[in-house]
């Protein structure tokens, strides 16, 4: 079996945190089963996280109005992009596997992560209108959430006072990984681990060793192919998906619920 490489973006500011533990085992198991782990330590490396005109070597296309996308698309197809951009291309493209490996910052990723994402999946490199979703540039690859919270897990659930987990991650899971074509794999959850005893948190690295065992192995999240929807009718979902539908309880997914209770657990459990 050909060698896998897994690409771990990590954004921690200590070495002593207990995301730095977590990164680490990733490090140790997948190592151990013979991956290549690259990690790319967004603070370590000071990696810049605006999208701007500094990300492009030479003369803009159009000075008067800079349109990062286009801009940074044409510097990538010509060869003109920023050197920090080009090496984590190099990383992503022989990666089979991304973990993004942080702390929720505001219940999403922290700034620098979000930079990553903003300046290192440009446009043609990472995705176009064409190939999105599943038809995506990426769909051959797998990416997965592994985050801590600084709530306890009854506060993330649909009865809690920060709201369900699953409409939280919608916006990442969907909207970044699975429109780039990524298979999303079930995210791994570390829940307050601040609050917990050295004892609980180690039981927590504990159950992550045992999922690294057989991650790349696992069956992703289920998301709506691309030709569910009509490109002709404003890429609306078309109307025999709708009526596969009818007869559940519950929407589609998270974002496309049809006016009906979300599908529990969607963006935390593969196969629901």
């Amino acid at each position: 079996m050909a060698v896998k490489t897994v690409l771990i973006v990590y954004a921690h500011q200590s070495a002593g945190s207990f995301n730095a533990a977590v990164k680490d085992a990733a490090v140790d198991v997948l190592t151990k089963q013979g991956c290549t782990v690259l990690v790319s330590d967004l603070y370590e490396i000071k990696f810049k996280a605006t999208a701007t005109e500094e990300d492009i070597t030479g003369a803009v296309k159009n000075p008067e109005h800079f349109c990062y996308g286009e801009e940074t698309m044409l510097a990538w197809q010509e060869g003109r992009l920023a050197s920090d951009i080009v090496e984590e291309h190099k990383k992503l493209k022989e990666a089979d596997l991304v973990i993004f490996q942080f702390p929720m910052y505001w219940f999403s990723v922290p700034a620098i992560m979000k930079g990553w994402m903003d300046r290192v999946l440009t446009l043609g490199f990472a995705y176009t209108s064409e190939k999105r979703y599943s038809a995506g540039i990426f769909r051959e690859k797998k990416a997965m959430l592994s985050f801590t919270t600084g709530s306890h897990e009854t506060m993330f659930s649909s009865n809690g006072i920060n709201g369900d987990m699953n409409v939280t991650l919608w916006p990442v899971q969907n909207g970044v990984l699975n429109y780039c074509g990524f298979q999303v794999l079930a995210p791994q959850v570390f829940w307050a681990p601040t609050h917990l005893s050295a004892e609980a948190r180690d039981s927590l690295l504990k159950g992550w060793r045992t999922r690294l065992q057989g991650l790349l192995s696992e069956a992703p999240l289920s998301f709506p192919p691309v030709d569910s929807f009509d490109k002709v009718k404003g890429f609306q979902l078309k109307p025999e998906v709708h009526e596969k539908q009818a007869d559940s309880p519950f929407g589609l997914t998270v974002g496309h619920h049809l006016e009906k209770p979300l599908p529990p657990h969607s963006q935390m459990k593969a196969g629901v």
